[in-house]
């Protein structure tokens, strides 16, 4: 597998694997899977979720009386999406021989960028931040550039599933909050129509974003479930929220967060890793841990496509196996409503590298 991503191979495909599949052709069979997912998600994308960040709420009717806590929080959505060119542009850059992904990544970009816009207005119309002051704030924010977390795609992939849960989460709460829903004492009875309706509308499209990379990891996992598992532990054990390093009132706007109940380490433990592990079919940390570790005492030969015998009782392949087929079937059954189906079809390839007895159609994630 190429270090930063699959190249495009769409024009020299074998059609089926002889005995064992080659990197090039797990490659190929990725790339193209990206492919389909990106046409089936735009499409998807545009129908029924095409809200615009000015027209789409009744921002005259925001409370304007809002604690300081939730303008800490609201603050600080607007900070990290800021960032969204970096993210953006990053991303592509990383990806650019990816049709699939690098197109993904520009609408993904276009969707980011209605979320700071959206998160902008809010900050704006509580009335509590003057327009020289949001001025000012995002010229001090863009001073400073974003940098990827992780040098190669396969990390940066795994690093979305587990952050784009992480923000979902995040909204989510603020709109339970925005909705009188607190727990807390010194948040309840806070209702603000306009906030619960700008976060819930973000927390979808940061739903969508994370099925996306969910289904590029499954992809992964089912084709490379050696890397892929060792990104996944990479990727957790040094886990933080985009941009934390660039906020300036980042330690402020975490702890309100933590103290408001929408977001902290027992959130990430409980909503986002064990969600994205079941969705991946990963029992635990401890299981994630424990299988790489006996991986690494069976012999793997680079490039040789010799497959290792452990592995497979890290995680639940029968279920990655049934969601990458359901995926597939997905994309068929939209390129047949198009067309594609009679020129250029997406098919899934099994790997014939997984014992018979780990292989199977799984159970739905829960996505």
């Amino acid at each position: 597998m190429a270090e930063v991503m699959p190249p495009n191979m769409l024009n020299d495909r074998p059609r089926t694997p002889a005995g064992m599949l080659s990197n090039a052709e797990k490659d190929r069979l990725i790339e193209r899977g990206f492919l389909g997912l990106y046409r089936w998600y735009t499409a998807r994308s545009q129908e029924t979720r095409n809200w615009n960040a000015d027209r789409s709420f009744d921002w005259r009717s925001m409370n304007q009386n809002l604690p300081p806590e939730l303008i800490t929080v609201i603050q600080g959505f607007f900070a990290v999406e800021q960032y969204a060119p970096d993210f953006t542009s990053s991303l592509i850059h990383l990806v650019r021989r990816s049709h699939g992904r690098s197109h993904f990544q520009m609408r993904w970009g276009s969707e980011e960028e209605k979320h700071a816009d959206a998160w902008e207005n809010a900050v704006l119309f509580s009335g509590q931040r003057s327009p020289q002051w949001i001025e000012d704030y995002k010229h001090r924010l863009k001073s400073q550039t974003w940098e990827l977390p992780f040098p190669d795609a396969i990390h940066n992939l795994v690093y979305t599933v587990f952050q784009e849960r992480a923000t979902q989460l995040n909204y989510l709460n603020m709109m339970k909050i925005a909705q009188g829903k607190s727990d807390k004492p010194h948040l309840k009875g806070i209702v603000d129509p306009v906030l619960a309706k700008v976060a819930q509308t973000i927390a979808v499209d940061e739903a969508a974003h994370y099925n996306f990379f969910l289904e590029g990891a499954r992809m992964y996992l089912y084709y490379y479930p050696e890397r892929t598992l060792e990104a996944i532990r990479n990727v957790i054990g040094m886990f933080s929220m985009p941009a934390a390093t660039l906020i300036p009132d980042w330690r402020e706007f975490s702890e309100t967060v933590y103290r408001a109940g929408i977001y902290g380490p027992r959130d990430f433990n409980r909503d986002v890793m064990q969600v994205a592990f079941r969705n991946l079919g990963i029992e635990s940390r401890k299981s994630l841990e424990e299988g790489i570790r006996k991986t690494r005492e069976v012999p793997d030969f680079e490039g040789g496509n010799f497959g290792t015998t452990a592995i497979w009782d890290t995680f639940d392949y029968g279920q990655v196996e049934g969601d990458v087929k359901r995926l597939h079937v997905k994309i068929e059954e939209y390129e047949k409503g198009i067309g594609f189906d009679l020129y250029d079809p997406t098919t899934f390839i099994a790997n014939p590298a997984v014992p018979k007895s780990a292989s199977g159609d799984g159970q739905a994630a829960d996505d």
